[in-house]
């Protein structure tokens, strides 16, 4: 009796004391995590880097770290100090744009197919109508700074997070081989003698889908940067970074050449409108159907509807940063569990 209530006594203690060290360590547990799918990714790349410096590991960890800050943290940052700067001081400008009353309707706009009519009328209304015009400021300002307000704020979250996560990764790094050695005898405990094949479906589908949602966001930042520029649209190359950052999000870039589109239309320049919608729809939407398959197929063919809710999902539960780790979290598990029917198959 007096070894059962020993039992459980420990039991208990250990209990709280794993309660305990997850409550101290929650707080960093999105950014370890995409630290640790970072490292994960460029782990190659750490080796020979490090075999360069002559297994310096302090140098090599500090370098990767670097890099990091450079490449990814630091344009965010930029992004998201230009967001919040020019939200109000655009705000306002719109906001005179509509108190002073919108220009004349283009002529081309009543020549439109089915919605030309109406939309030429609706046009005049607005603008001969003081109230019709508050009201439409109303309906459309307000929503647009809340929304362009929230993704900011999330954005510098996601800076913090970033920033915490490259921190995180110094040590990583630097501890990398033991952190394998452990995750291996770890795993070998929990699943025998496969050990090595889950790991390698871990590795191999977090650097198939990372290179696939980073390497498409950059091709779609840069395509996307071509036609700004070429169609005269201001600030393309920040316009680019904000495309490389919202093609992360599925039906994201649309709304940046859209919103550019509009922006061409309105300033009356309907051919570069209109070259700048076929651009968007031809180049820059479509490298996402085949730069994507092209960079994941070899590792884990996520359905779309997982992409979706690992994206939406992950956002909610990690904010900013869960962009990356929702949908590699989802394609680690899809992948493992295809492993596993394939085994009981075999089996």
């Amino acid at each position: 009796m007096e070894k059962r209530y020993e039992y459980i006594a420990q039991l208990v203690a250990v209990v709280l004391l794993v309660g305990g060290c997850f409550l101290v360590l929650k707080p960093f547990l999105t950014a370890t995590l995409l630290a640790a799918v970072v490292c994960i990714t460029t782990w190659p790349l750490y080796l020979k880097l490090l075999h360069r410096l002559k297994d310096r590991e302090n140098l090599a960890a500090l370098t990767m770290t670097l890099s990091l800050v450079l490449l990814l943290i630091l344009p965010m940052a930029l992004v998201a100090y230009n967001l919040a700067d020019n939200v109000t001081s655009t705000y306002d400008a719109v906001q005179q744009v509509v108190e002073s009353g919108p220009p004349e309707a283009p002529v081309w706009l009543k020549d439109l197919p089915l919605i030309g009519a109406s939309a030429d009328a609706y046009w005049n209304l607005v603008a001969g109508s003081k109230t019709e015009l508050a009201a439409l400021g109303r309906r459309l300002l307000e929503p647009t700074k809340d929304f362009l307000l929230a993704g900011g704020i999330m954005l510098g979250q996601g800076v913090v997070e970033m920033s915490l996560a490259a921190f995180i990764s110094f040590f990583l790094y630097r501890q990398g081989l033991a952190l394998a050695g452990f995750a291996t005898v770890a795993v070998a405990h929990l699943v025998g003698n496969n050990s090595g094949s889950v790991l390698d479906i871990v590795n191999s589908t977090v650097r198939g889908v990372m290179y696939g949602m980073v390497g498409t966001a950059l091709a779609q930042g840069f395509v996307a940067t071509i036609g700004f520029a070429i169609a005269g649209v201001p600030a393309p190359l920040l316009l680019g970074v904000v495309t490389t950052l919202f093609s992360l999000i599925p039906v994201g870039p649309p709304l940046i050449w859209g919103a550019a589109a509009a922006w061409l239309f309105f300033q009356g320049e309907v051919g570069w409108g209109i070259f700048m919608l076929l651009w968007g729809f031809l180049l820059i939407s479509s490298v996402d159907n085949v730069v994507k398959p092209i960079l994941i197929s070899r590792s884990s063919n996520l359905p779309f509807i997982l992409g979706l809710f690992g994206v939406m999902g992950g956002v909610l539960a990690f904010g900013f940063v869960g962009i990356f780790i929702g949908p590699v979290l989802l394609a680690v598990g899809f992948s493992l569990i295809k492993e596993w029917e394939a085994r009981v198959r075999v089996g």
